[in-house]
């Protein structure tokens, strides 16, 4: 007689599927992970994008000091005119 009991009651008490039994808090957890997982999508984006342009500014901030030190590194033509006017004088 218990096999037909077991039988009887699997038949009245079908079990509901893994979703379907989601608690209030199972859904509650579930929305904050997702808002959590959009909100590190989103900062890793902006973080390869602000690096690019960090990158990018440094390349363009080394070629500007290379410019300078090649400036620098050229003689001003007034301090040679200086040293010739004290050579005559």
């Amino acid at each position: 007689m218990s096999s037909r009991n077991a039988a009887r009651g699997k038949a009245l008490f079908k079990e509901a599927p893994a979703q379907a039994r989601a608690t209030k808090a199972d859904k509650t957890t579930e929305a904050a992970r997702a808002v959590a997982d959009a909100e590190t999508r989103e900062r890793a984006v902006k973080t390869e994008k602000l690096r690019a342009l960090r990158l990018e500014k440094e390349a363009a901030d080394a070629k500007a000091a290379e410019k300078a030190a090649a400036a620098k590194k050229k003689p001003a033509p007034k301090k040679k005119a200086k040293a010739e006017e004290t050579e005559t004088a």
